[in-house]
This record gives structure tokens, sequence and C-alpha cells, in this order.
């Protein structure tokens, strides 16, 4: 920036003093020489000082500083989740089928339960009324849903009551049927309550012959749940006997999938089809 402003300057300096030399006498070039010389030198002084002031001037300019990035913000979907029990009020003892859909989470949670998949069912026996909160948490945020599950007051127990005192109401009041998994026949921790309760009302009647059958949902071939239906009573025969039953008052009888407590095409609907179902064998 400096040349570019004294090379102005320098060629009218010069161009002034080359019209004085010419006007100057030669006895006068001494003198005329020294203030020339001191003439160019304050000159000089005057440009390189003006050329520095602009180039300070252009060197501490400061460019504006950028804009600050936009703020983040979340574009995920929010969570979804509901949750029902079937059926939603039952006698102590009985079971209940909770079902659950979740959307958009990564975990999801039923409290008493734990952790859980993002949709599924699962029985439960709850042994006081119970709400069963269903937390989902994805990136979107989180979300619950309540289930609320009535257990109604035991009546006392009929401990003068006879045989014959005994009718089929009576009877599945006290004996409760027992439910299994999808393609199992194993009997689960969750029933082996029902079984020693189921136990315990034959033991005290011990002329009650029972027949225990076995049943399965709608899937599967027939002849594949005849046998499932069979092992599903003789499971549960046995966890009788393991209780204290005589197996000679117990007889089984596998109905497959020809006999369905629900016709629904759903998981929960299946549930209750999956069970050994205790009855007066008259």
């Amino acid at each position: 920036m400096a040349g570019g402003l004294a090379s102005p300057v320098l060629l009218w300096l010069n161009h002034k003093i080359g019209r004085s030399a010419k006007n100057i006498a030669p006895k006068e070039e001494i003198v005329h020489s020294v203030s020339r010389k001191t003439s160019i030198r304050q000159s000089l002084t005057l440009v390189v000082s003006v050329a520095a002031v602009f180039t300070i001037a252009g060197c501490h300019k400061k460019a504006a500083p950028p804009p600050p990035p936009p703020p983040l913000t979340n574009t995920a979907p929010a969570p979804t989740a509901q949750i029902t029990a079937n059926p939603t009020a039952i006698n102590p003892g009985d079971s209940v089928v909770l079902t659950w859909r979740t959307s958009n989470a990564n975990d999801v949670s039923i409290e008493g339960i734990g952790q859980v998949a993002s949709a599924g069912t699962q029985s439960v026996k709850p042994a006081e009324s119970t709400n069963y909160h269903l937390i989902a948490r994805g990136d979107g945020g989180s979300t619950d849903a309540t289930a609320r599950v009535t257990v109604n007051t035991a009546a006392p127990a009929q401990t003068n009551m006879s045989e014959s005192d005994v009718d089929d109401a009576t009877f599945h009041q006290n004996v409760k049927d027992v439910f299994y998994d999808y393609d199992s026949y194993d009997v689960r921790t969750d029933e082996q309550a029902v079984i020693s309760g189921d136990a315990n009302f034959l033991n005290q009647h011990p002329t009650l012959k029972v027949v225990v059958g076995g049943y399965c949902d709608e899937r599967g071939s027939v002849e594949y749940n005849l046998a499932l239906g069979e092992n599903r009573a003789n499971a549960a025969k046995q966890a009788l006997v393991t209780a204290g039953v005589s197996p000679d008052r117990l007889r089984t009888v596998s109905y497959g999938k020809e006999k369905q407590f629900c016709t629904e095409h759903s998981e929960s609907c299946w549930q209750q089809n999956r069970r050994a179902q205790f009855s007066v064998d008259r």
C-alpha cells in the first residue's frame, strides 16, 4: 500500500525539482543541492508516514464474526403406548392377560414386571387390586399408560360343605384352570399357586372325582393339538398328584383345538384357550 501512494508523489517532486534546477545559477548549486536534499527527505518522510497510517488502518480492520449456528431441534417422533387387561375384575387366584403395544420406543417397562418387549402379552395373577403402569421411552420423549385390575374380596371358605353340596359353580369357584405358554405343556411358575389352591380344595373333599381337560388355541393341525392337549392335561394331573391328590381320582382327556373358549384371532384370546380345565367327573 505504501508503494501505491509514494509513486505519484515522487514523480511530482522530481518534476518540481527539475524545473527549479533549470532556474538556478551554477554558483548557487551547492546551497540549492543541500536544500533540495532536505526537502526530498521531508517529502519522503511525509509520504511514508501517510502510507503507514493507511496500512495500519487497513491491517486492523476486523471481519464481522460468522452468525451463530441454528439451535438443534429434536425431530424424532414421540412414542405411543397402550395397555389393556382381560378381564379387568377377577376373583382371588384368577389370571389376567395383559396386552400392550408401543411405537417409537426403545425402552419399555411395566411396573411390577420389569423390562418388556415393545409389544406383547403376559398372564399375571395379582393377589390384590393392581395398576399395571406401562412406561415407553424413545428418542422423541416418553409416555405411559395404565391398566387396572380389580381383585374381588374372597368369600369365606365353606369347611363344612359335603360332596353333595359341591355343584359345578361351587367347584369352579374353588378349583381354577391352569394356563400354558404357546406350544408348551410345562406348568408355569406363576401357576403353582393355582395348583396348590386346587389341591387343597380337592383334598378337603376326598370323594370328588375330577376330569382334567387339555385345550389348545386354533393354530396348528388337529392331530398336533390333540397331542399337545393331552400333554397339558397330564402335566396338570401330575402337578395335583405332587400336591397330594390321589391319581385314582383324576381322569384326563384332550380336546385339542375343537372347543375354544374365545374365538377372536388375537394373542389375548389364544392365551385363554391354552389351558387345563378341571370339572367334576360325574
